[in-house]
């Protein structure tokens, strides 16, 4: 009787690939984690070290980081499961579902930022 691995979704259909693949979609997923809190410390700091920006701006702008560091395990889980179901099954490897978001996110902090040094801070 083979055993329960979680999630069953994912390993329900296709073949044991080779453990390489595996392991390499794995470290994919935990390269997403670190990003994600590289993007939560990057908000929480421009925020809390009080930098001297705009207020209303700096905020924005920290909370857009922020959210992009939730938002990013999410991807990460989803991207894992897709990947490891194409390796299973041998079908090519899906295309990342939420690169554009995050990108016009990452865009959109620093862009803020940018606006908020050329204001300066609120008097």
């Amino acid at each position: 009787m083979a055993e329960r691995r979680f999630p069953r979704h994912v390993y329900e259909d296709g073949e044991e690939p080779d453990p390489r693949f595996s392991l390499a979609n794995e470290r994919t997923f935990l390269a997403w984690i670190r990003t994600s809190l590289a993007f939560t410390a990057g908000g929480v700091a421009l925020e809390a070290l009080a930098t001297p920006l705009h207020d209303t701006l700096r905020l924005i702008a920290a909370l857009v980081l922020i959210a992009i560091g939730f938002a990013l395990p999410v991807q990460a889980w989803i991207g894992w499961a897709r990947s490891e179901r194409a390796v299973r099954t041998g079908r090519p490897l899906p295309s990342p579902v939420s690169i554009l978001p995050v990108v016009v996110a990452v865009m959109l902090a620093g862009a803020l930022i940018v606006v908020a040094v050329l204001i300066g801070p609120e008097r």
